[in-house]
């Protein structure tokens, strides 16, 4: 936690105490007006509008087509299922920097840069470490719940929008958060797509207080917007925390 009351004492410091040596943790006397100069002198409210949207999307996009391919991994009987879902799990090595270029060239092709596409479209097509978690929460379901609904005449979609996602309440929780964050602290995907400052994020926010060379570094404006942006991530973890723990033991995922 040393880093976090850290943040916290360098929210509440004047410019130049930041470097002060021996650091003061009890800033004399607290600085409050920080916080309301670090969201005033940037469009905060517009940041935040940007980084709900684009939040609220990804989240729905990732449940969705994750949920509805894991379901088929899961459930349903095709040729090659299990090759496709090994191929599925070796995506997994390729890491983001390998694809960043051409997938930045395609979305540049189809004229999305400077807007919210690249940054949403993707999550509908599904995760591979969201598919893998999700798949192995529905193995984990009887059958027999399944088969007694196609007694009844349910489809194998309405199995799964009927069955098995309210059963996989702890699983899409936990996939929720997983989203939530990432999304919410992306950095490299809107500084890579967004130019336009009405675009920008609040992970972007951050970056205007590393200051210039005429202004200087302002940490104890970074500091308190960072312990600002802070805030929602801790009360969804707080808030959802026994989904999330009882999610990460279902699906047998331990760190």
């Amino acid at each position: 936690m040393t880093p976090f009351f850290w943040m916290i004492s360098t929210s509440l410091k004047k410019q130049w105490d930041v470097y002060q040596f021996p650091p003061v943790w009890i800033p004399s006397p607290p600085q409050w007006q920080n916080y309301s100069q670090a969201l005033t002198v940037y469009p905060f409210q517009t940041y935040l509008l940007n980084t709900l949207t684009i939040v609220l999307f990804t989240v729905t996009g990732t449940l969705l087509s994750c949920s509805l391919a894991a379901y088929g991994f899961a459930r349903l009987r095709a040729p090659g299922r299990d090759v496709i879902f090994v191929v599925l799990l070796g995506t997994m090595m390729l890491l983001y920097t390998v694809t960043m270029i051409p997938v930045f060239m395609l979305f540049n092709r189809l004229h999305w840069v400077d807007t919210f596409k690249p940054l949403i479209v993707p999550s509908f097509f599904g995760s591979a470490f969201y598919i893998f978690l999700l798949r192995q929460f529905f193995l984990s379901i009887p059958r027999e719940l399944e088969d007694a609904a196609r007694i009844d005449g349910c489809s194998p979609l309405m199995s799964y929008w009927r069955i098995v996602l309210p059963l996989s309440k702890p699983a899409l929780a936990t996939v929720a958060i997983f989203t939530f964050m990432d999304s919410w602290n992306d950095f490299l995907g809107p500084l890579i797509y967004l130019s336009d400052e009405s675009h920008r994020t609040l992970a972007l926010a951050l970056a205007y207080f590393q200051g210039s060379a005429r202004i200087g570094p302002q940490m104890h404006l970074m500091m308190a917007v960072a312990f600002v942006i802070l805030i929602p991530p801790l009360l969804l973890f707080f808030f959802a925390q026994r989904l999330f723990i009882q999610g990460i033991v279902f699906t047998g995922v331990k760190g």
